[in-house]
């Protein structure tokens, strides 16, 4: 559904995105997940159209440049700073960007409505966006996105300083989005987000792409081995092991075990085995 084919972009001599090659599968979900600076909004503003590439190809579905406004029609953006009018209500906003993309009539009512019943902001439909929470107003941000009934959704951190039930709200979205066999890239930084809706992950540092995989192929490539703790009559033991019942045998036969527990490897811990642990502002 999307491919970038060594693309590069600079700005000057910072080097944004560097010869990245990556391929979005049609019917999946793609995490994207990158330290601050590693690239990840440039490639998302390359993969909508709104910037070009110094080298390579971007396609949508194998065939559309994104700056072909044509093309750029089949994609729905939310991005991380809200895309709304406060003065206009929910509804409004959303007959907006549906007209923008050529919706007229019928059609615009229906997806309109069929957008805020998703959402979950039917009730609020008629209020001014000045006026909503901050959860209410990524909702709508991400019902913005999907007006249109686009083929390739970009969600850019749609989940930043939201309420804990506007965020689950948002995960069923993507679930049920996920469901009905939308193609979505999604950028966080929340590693359990990542592990929880996506297909697959993408890990990108300095503009390189530096892992792919399911999150289990990912944890067995990149991550440490799965680590029994035991706390025995000597201290507390703690053995990496791909057998923890016979490390757990061994160590009853020499002692008494009173409690143990297995620690296994975290999306997070390969994240940051691949990108460092220095901070990054």
């Amino acid at each position: 559904m999307l491919t970038f084919e060594h693309v590069r972009k600079s700005y000057g001599t910072t080097v944004a995105v560097d010869d990245l090659s990556l391929t979005v599968r049609r019917g999946e979900v793609l995490g994207l997940l990158g330290p601050n600076g590693a690239g990840k909004s440039t490639a998302v503003n390359l993969a909508v159209g709104l910037l070009a590439p110094d080298a390579g190809r971007v396609l949508i579905d194998g065939v559309g440049d994104p700056r072909s406004p044509r093309v750029r029609a089949r994609l729905g953006v939310a991005p991380q700073a809200l895309a709304l009018y406060e003065l206009l209500s929910g509804v409004e906003n959303l007959r907006f960007f549906g007209e923008m993309y050529g919706l007229a009539g019928t059609a615009l009512r229906n997806r309109v409505a069929w957008s805020l019943e998703f959402v979950g902001l039917t009730e609020r439909a008629r209020d001014r966006v000045a006026e909503y929470s901050g959860g209410m107003k990524r909702r709508l941000n991400l019902a913005s996105a999907l007006v249109h009934d686009p083929e390739l959704i970009l969600l850019d951190e749609p989940t930043v300083g939201v309420d804990p039930q506007s965020r689950n709200q948002i995960f069923e979205n993507i679930l049920d989005l996920r469901r009905q066999g939308g193609t979505l890239i999604y950028t966080t930084h929340y590693m359990e987000e990542a592990a929880r809706l996506c297909d697959r992950v993408a890990i990108v540092d300095k503009g390189r792409l530096l892992a792919l995989g399911t999150v289990d192929e990912l944890l067995r490539t990149h991550g440490a081995r799965p680590t029994l703790v035991a706390q025995t009559e000597h201290g507390e033991r703690r053995i990496e092991t791909d057998d923890p019942l016979a490390e757990l045998n061994r160590l009853a036969a020499i002692g008494t075990v009173a409690a143990f527990q297995m620690e296994r490897p975290t999306l997070e811990q390969v994240f940051l085995q691949l990108t460092g642990r220095s901070l990054r502002d």
